[in-house]
């Protein structure tokens, strides 16, 4: 097969769909498959294009078999929600020209947000005569209004109808967790079309590492302590001050302490909230590299999942996968009825506790501190579910399996394209 995936972030960006995208395509294409991505300029988590791309509105790479299309971006390190829109419309008219630039694929997997994206993916959906697979990592515009992001109600009504019609003009849907399925569902979206592949995590990369002589542990000074970590993005949904309240009421342990790693300017936020409120048992840290992340996994003895009370059906943590491969406790501080909660339950590797509850998550933590047996078991179930549901070589062959069904069954019944249907060795345009 010929893939072409359409994703907004992508290698070297750390976290985030990244490197789940990237995994996905040098799986594909050590299975045998042709991959181009379409993406961006790498920017995440800081906001900034990286050094070596800078200045530039176009580059093409190839890395492990995977041809890399990346295109201008207009980003602000401080966006308001104007430059939130002007950053998505810069991917989607600089992005379309790299998309036609090369080989026609067979099928198009298309990963949201930036929701605005669904645009281009569908036009070149027409122009090849190809199937659209939407792979929903957040649902927009719901997750923006919930957390009070998007005000505006006529752009709301706006975003809902680009939502809409980017439910339409997929083939599939694919979604992260059985959560999204219902709530697509209550949205008018066929049950039929929407099809749920986890998120996944490479089983032989995280894995259960002993805490003894671990080099996070060391440089940190934190041997002999009882460590609670917290990595990954920083954002509205999360609530990163429900961690600091519960950690300034656990100041009298000293063997407890926190550690929150996270992008540099929401840590400096972070750092005068813990200042308010006398925490000083937080060790705010940057993102370590990729390579390092199995050991600062392996130094926790809890991993946090945090959210805020009103997210629910429409935003998935791919921390958990994470966690639980890492063979360490979860404590998800999540709303009970949310896909969040659902997951740490299911994997039976964690406890959940009331969100937005800084009181909750203290007790959460101070049980599990003073039970060292339920720890080791809760993180010895949590990483046997992430090999038996999580791998990422049951993640490639779902993937696979779907694509060429889809494929099969656009050819029985294929659409009109806008355009003649191209051969696979044409492009439309050579930029």
């Amino acid at each position: 097969m010929r893939i072409l995936i359409y994703s907004y972030n992508y290698h070297p960006e750390p976290i985030g769909i990244a490197p789940l995208m990237t995994e996905l395509a040098e799986g594909l294409v050590k299975q045998g498959h042709e991959v181009r991505v379409i993406t961006g300029m790498p920017n995440y988590p800081q906001r900034e294009i990286y050094e070596e791309y800078r200045g530039k509105w176009y580059v093409t790479e190839q890395k492990n078999g995977v041809t890399i299309q990346r295109s201008y971006l207009r980003i602000k390190s401080k966006p308001n929600l104007i430059d939130r829109l002007l950053l998505e419309l810069s991917f989607v008219f600089t992005s379309l020209p790299q998309a036609l630039n090369g080989w026609r694929p067979d099928v198009i997997l298309l990963t949201v947000p930036p929701l605005l994206v669904t645009l281009p993916a569908t036009l070149l959906g027409w122009l090849y005569n190809c199937p659209v697979v939407l792979n929903v990592q957040d649902i927009l515009p719901e997750a923006a209004v919930r957390v009070g992001l998007i005000t505006n109600k006529w752009m709301i009504r706006a975003l809902q109808a680009i939502e809409q019609f980017a439910y339409r003009s997929a083939h599939t849907i694919s979604v992260i967790a059985d959560g999204f399925v219902e709530n697509l569902v209550e949205k008018g979206v066929p049950a039929q079309k929407i099809v749920c592949i986890p998120n996944w995590v490479n089983v032989n990369f995280i894995g259960p590492l002993p805490k003894q002589s671990n080099p996070f542990r060391i440089a940190y000074q934190l041997e002999d302590k009882f460590v609670v970590v917290y990595s990954g993005n920083i954002a509205l949904t999360q609530g990163l001050e429900t961690v600091i309240e519960a950690a300034s009421r656990l100041c009298h342990i000293p063997e407890i302490v926190f550690v929150i790693a996270g992008e540099e300017r929401a840590l400096q936020r972070l750092q005068q909230y813990c200042q308010k409120c006398g925490a000083d048992n937080v060790l705010l840290l940057p993102l370590v590299p990729r390579e390092k992340l199995p050991e600062m996994l392996a130094a926790a003895d809890v991993g946090l999942v945090v959210q805020k009370r009103n997210v629910i059906s429409f935003n998935m943590p791919s921390k958990i996968p994470l966690l639980l491969a890492s063979g360490r406790a979860i404590i998800a501080s999540v709303p009970a009825s949310g896909t969040a909660a659902r997951a740490v339950r299911k994997s039976g590797g964690g406890v959940v506790v009331a969100p937005e509850s800084p009181q909750a998550l203290a007790d959460g933590i101070m049980d599990l501190y003073t039970n060292p047996a339920k720890v080791a078991k809760l993180g010895h179930k949590g990483r046997q579910f992430a090999v038996e549901r999580y791998s990422f070589e049951q993640a490639l062959v779902e993937y696979e399996a779907l694509f060429t069904e889809v494929i099969a069954t656009s050819s029985q019944s294929p659409t009109v394209g806008m355009l003649p249907k191209l051969t696979s060795s044409e492009s439309i345009i050579d930029i």
